[in-house]
């Protein structure tokens, strides 16, 4: 009862108080004097508002309170709610919610003309019914931007969630895009062919009726964007004008006519042509701005002469035929990644020569058998493949990854091949090549080239690479090439030619013929030190000249 009686004692004060809502808030807060306060201070703490107050704000206090009971005493674990209306502009009602937190009271408002957003997208003009935009997705790690490779669904067909709307084409390979919700394709926005679409990027509209497809014909989500834009410009003109205006004070007070007699004017550009053709300037007469000379002065005069003029070899290269190729997303980002992996990583090449003797007839014997169980022939590289993977796992240094804090090792041997394509290069990746047959290795490497040529590579067909190997010897008889690293990678493999070398034989003055290899190892210093990497192609070369160990 003391605290009521505070309470109705200053409502006086309570009801002086300002701006108990503002906007769309509803604050309430209780200010007492001084006499009061202490009072109120012997129990605990009563009616404290959590949320809403703005500091240096106040706020006025409504004509009904809350008040909690235990007893005769001020309770801290429940409250008995009143919700109070309040009028204010519109009519907005705060409710004021049962607290259970110890010593205070939460207050909680609802505004009667707040929404919840909606999943789905509206146009800000009122005739277009509730629609759906479907975005560029991002579809691998470092995909920026793509491109619109052709649409499955045409303008007007239904769509099920699953389905394939339209094939997209990253920086690394061609992904279907499978529509998410089912509806109609109202609009497309990026036909088939489309390059350079943002991430996020709108290209197509989907709604949920079949009568709303008709609306969206016109359709473009730029306008409302492009609306206010223009009224953005209209205000910096008068700036614009001002600096015009600036630059023709300084020229008034040029009084250069009197001395024009006196002196030649000239442009920069003539009095140099002029100098490497020992012509007096005097000779010329301008026709430029206040009897400047310019170039076409010169030009005339040393076309009268019957000289060529200096421009006349720059023209030569106008008469080049060429043809300009547009540039595919993958080689957009091979080419990005090669420049950042030679400008960024501290590249060292170790190369040895292998003897393959051993190898080939290996091979012969394994394809034999392959031949007579039905198998596909196994390659050179396939054998590189397993001893490239054997190696690492042996060294497992050369299995990591370089980071601005650690060096990140890795446990599985996932082996990239790199594969030329009409497209560009593509590294599709052979998971666990260690823990992997021969015959399994030579039939995942074929069908993943031969996705890569269709332009049909998943994502996870090409990532999660932790080693790379780049033959150029088997199909383009290159001897020996060092590759660039392909990062985050540490290391790349090098794959030169097989050719017949004489050799110093067992005894002195005798020779014998051997198929010798050559291979480059590319390696990260930051990573794999100079002794780590001679150690990793000591193992790699005793699985190639012994090519038995790899099947043990």
């Amino acid at each position: 009862m003391t605290y009521a009686t505070h309470v109705l004692r200053h409502s006086k004060k309570i009801g002086s108080s300002s701006n108990l809502i503002r906007r769309d808030s509803a604050v309430l807060v209780r200010w007492f004097s001084n006499g009061t306060r202490s009072s109120m201070e012997k129990g605990d703490d009563i009616l404290r508002c959590q949320s809403g107050l703005v500091s240096g704000e106040r706020h006025n206090i409504p004509k009904s309170f809350n008040r909690c009971y235990s007893g005769s005493a001020v309770s801290n674990n429940s409250c008995r709610t009143v919700s109070p209306r309040m009028s204010f502009g519109n009519a907005l009602r705060t409710t004021i919610a049962p607290c259970t937190s110890t010593g205070s009271v939460s207050f909680i408002r609802r505004s009667s003309g707040s929404q919840a957003p909606s999943r789905r997208g509206f146009s800000t003009a009122s005739d277009l019914p509730p629609h759906q935009a479907i975005g560029m997705p991002s579809l691998s790690p470092t995909m920026t931007e793509g491109n619109i490779a052709r649409w499955l669904k045409k303008e007007g067909d239904k769509v099920s969630p699953g389905e394939v709307l339209c094939e997209v084409e990253t920086d690394k390979a061609t992904v279907e895009m499978e529509c998410m919700e089912e509806g109609y394709l109202a609009k497309i926005l990026h036909g088939d062919g489309a390059s350079s679409i943002k991430v996020g990027e709108v290209i197509a509209v989907t709604v949920e009726e079949e009568d709303d497809i008709a609306k969206f014909k016109d359709y473009q989500p730029s306008t409302s964007d492009a609306t206010p834009s223009p009224k953005a410009p209209a205000s910096p003109p008068p700036p614009k004008e001002e600096v015009a205006e600036k630059p023709v004070t300084p020229s008034q007070p040029k009084v250069s006519k009197p001395s024009a007699a006196d002196r030649i004017f000239a442009s920069p550009l003539a009095r140099k042509i002029a100098e490497d053709h020992n012509i007096p300037l005097t000779n010329i007469k301008g026709t430029g701005p206040e009897g400047r000379i310019v170039k076409a002065d010169i030009d005339d005069y040393l076309a009268s002469r019957g000289k060529e003029a200096p421009a006349a070899a720059p023209k030569a290269d106008t008469s080049l035929d060429y043809m300009d190729i547009p540039v595919a997303q993958i080689r957009k980002v091979t080419a990005s990644r090669l420049l950042l992996s030679k400008q960024t990583i501290p590249h060292y090449y170790l190369t040895v020569d292998t003897c393959v003797d051993k190898l080939i007839e290996l091979r012969s014997k394994l394809n034999s058998l392959q031949e007579a169980s039905g198998g596909k022939k196994l390659s050179v590289n396939d054998l590189v493949i397993k001893a490239a993977a054997l190696a690492l796992r042996k060294v497992p240094q050369c299995n990591s990854s370089w980071t601005n804090d650690y060096i990140r090792q890795y446990h599985n041997v996932n082996i990239n091949v790199a594969v030329q394509t009409d497209n560009g290069l593509y590294v599709p990746v052979v998971r666990d090549a260690d823990k992997k047959g021969l015959s399994t290795i030579s039939e995942e490497v074929k069908n993943l080239a031969q996705k890569a040529k269709e332009n049909s590579l998943k994502p996870q067909d090409y990532e999660g690479g932790t080693f790379t190997v780049s033959n150029l010897g088997g199909p383009f008889g290159i001897k020996q090439f060092c590759a660039i690293i392909n990062p985050p990678q540490s290391a790349i493999l090098a794959v030169g030619s097989a050719e017949k070398r004489v050799l110093p034989g067992s005894s002195e003055g005798q020779y014998k013929f051997a198929s010798m290899m050559s291979v480059t190892l590319s390696c990260d210093h930051r990573v794999i030190d100079g002794a780590i990497g001679a150690e990793w192609l000591k193992a790699f070369k005793g699985y190639i000249e012994n090519p038995e160990s790899m099947l043990l």
